[in-house]
């Protein structure tokens, strides 16, 4: 029946992970993607004849996706093969360089000798707090469905009473790195984790020090690329029966007696359904881009609100000069200045660039010849207003492959559109994810009350869900994940109380009482 269907609007993370989860508990799910493939920001592009992962390039909390594979009746590793990395990242500003491993003992000499046992002693202290703030929050409110101050401080309860009281989230993320590191270099490596959600480290609170604890706790190398995760989570799905609809984009989500009533397609195809799991990005539908009946689910979001976007360069090139990892950050010398020009809706004029060179591991072993590469510049979520003009781009790249060469790393990226070299840009990322602007990680994480607004799994309107890194619990594939699993979780608890309220005959012609719209979760 189709009131019993559960229809999931994109194959992202969240979507993946959702009907998968769905389909393991005998749910009959649908998936419907306007893309090729699943993946959403999880994608790859082909270019040169090779895979180049061209969105997250960083697995973190792999126990949380062993939990989801175990869920559906396998286990993570008869997917995918992976490896931990010993280095998490290589910094660089000009020649001086540090790197940061998963040995904690290692980063902390590292530190030492890079900047004094002063910074050491100052790392150790921070990784501390990041880990304390993680451990505080990650089942009350990672794991759990969103809620406010005061809800998220009985979900502690008494024995987190300590932890409640010292969220840091009154204070910005750059003034507390300065409580724990005098070296500006290393308060611009840890204030880059705000980044991680698309955020600056000027204006979102200290407790996102916590997105430090989730990679120091293990980083690990997918083979062949991160893209093979949503490749991954996809097989899981149909293991358990989902279907999959690729090239098939959703004009409207259907509301039928105030509630969720099924999809229609672009085709112009009905699909009837009692639940809608959304893994589009909330603000489009609340922008209209699924109709006028379910706009009220969801609030369209002000352009101010939105978070980071980027150029990003996926590249089948060489390089030399640097010995790079996998994952490689090279610094501007003016932080302020690069945060500034981006609230400001301009591109930064000296940018700090991120290196992804996939064909890179921990050994010292440089592949030969052309090596896939993914590069990242921050730019303002600006796509859905006046393009960069051919100029500026030129500009940014031209600024770019200054800023590694001052590390010494010579990229040669080609200059032709046969080079195999694809640019990305905030104008191509909201054409790819509708009223975002191009931004990657929903709203920012600007300021106390930024997570507490981020959009739940429940919206307004009973019967739609939303899933995906720009909704509840966070930005970043692993938040995204979790936000499937929540949205789940709300759906079969709401199913299950609509069911036991459900008008039943009873002697005398007694119903029973109608269901309650479910509150916003």
């Amino acid at each position: 029946m189709s009131d019993e269907r559960i229809v999931v609007i994109g194959a992202g993370v969240g979507g993946l992970v959702s009907a998968a989860l769905l389909a393991a508990r005998g749910c009959d799910v649908t998936v419907v993607e306007a893309a090729a493939g699943p993946g959403g920001k999880l994608r790859a592009i082909t270019t040169d004849g090779v895979a180049i992962d061209a969105g997250p390039t960083v697995f973190t909390m792999r126990p949380l996706f062993e939990e989801i594979f175990a869920a559906c009746g396998t286990s993570l590793d008869d997917h995918l093969s992976m490896r931990p990395a010993s280095t998490l990242a290589r910094h660089a500003w000009g020649e001086a360089r540090l790197d940061l491993y998963a040995d904690p003992a290692a980063s902390e000499a590292a530190i030492g000798a890079f900047a004094g046992a002063g910074e050491a002693r100052g790392y150790r202290r921070f990784r501390a707090e990041a880990k304390r703030l993680f451990d505080a929050l990650d089942r009350p409110f990672l794991r759990e469905t969103k809620t406010d101050p005061i809800t998220l401080g009985w979900r502690m309860g008494a024995r987190g009473l300590p932890d409640y009281l010292n969220l840091r989230a009154y204070v910005s993320m750059w003034r507390a790195l300065g409580r724990y590191f005098r070296d500006p270099r290393l308060q611009q490596l840890f204030g880059r984790y705000a980044t991680y959600c698309g955020s600056s480290p000027f204006q979102c609170p200290a407790t996102l020090m916590l997105i430090a604890h989730v990679e120091a706790s293990g980083v690990w190398l997918v083979d062949g690329g991160m893209h093979r995760l949503a490749q991954a989570l996809e097989s899981l799905g149909r293991n358990n029966g989902v279907r999959f609809r690729y090239d098939a984009p959703v004009r409207e989500i259907l509301v039928e007696r105030g509630r969720a009533a099924g999809v229609i397609l672009g085709s112009g195809e009905r699909i009837g359904a009692g639940s809608v799991v959304c893994n589009a990005d909330p603000a489009a539908i609340g922008a209209g881009r699924f109709g006028e009946a379910a706009r009220r689910a969801t609030s369209a979001l002000p352009s101010k609100r939105r978070s980071l976007s980027a150029m990003v360069w996926t590249a089948h090139a060489t390089a030399s000069g640097f010995p790079l990892a996998r994952h490689n950050v090279f610094f501007s010398a003016d932080y302020p200045a690069e945060f500034a020009a981006l609230a400001s809706g301009r591109l930064a004029q000296a940018p700090s660039i991120y290196v992804c060179a996939q064909d890179r591991d921990d050994s010292a072993a440089s592949p030969q010849g052309r090596e896939r590469f993914q590069i990242i510049v921050n730019a303002p979520a600006t796509g859905d207003g006046t393009p960069f003009t051919p100029a500026e781009i030129e500009t940014c790249r031209v600024r770019m492959l200054d800023g590694v060469s001052r590390a010494g790393l010579s990229l040669d990226l080609g200059d032709s559109p046969e080079s195999g070299t694809v640019l990305t840009t905030p104008t191509d990322f909201e054409r790819l994810f509708p009223s975002t602007g191009g931004a990657l990680y929903g709203p920012a994480s600007h300021g106390w009350a930024a997570s507490f607004r981020r959009q739940g799994s429940r919206t307004r309107i009973p019967g739609i869900y939303c899933a995906g890194g720009s909704t509840h619990p966070g930005a970043g594939v692993p938040m995204a994940a979790l936000s499937g699993r929540l949205a789940v979780e709300c759906l079969l608890r709401d199913r299950a109380s609509m069911s036991r309220s459900r008008p039943m005959a009873m002697p005398g012609g007694i119903s029973t009482r109608p269901a309650r719209t479910a509150p916003m979760a």
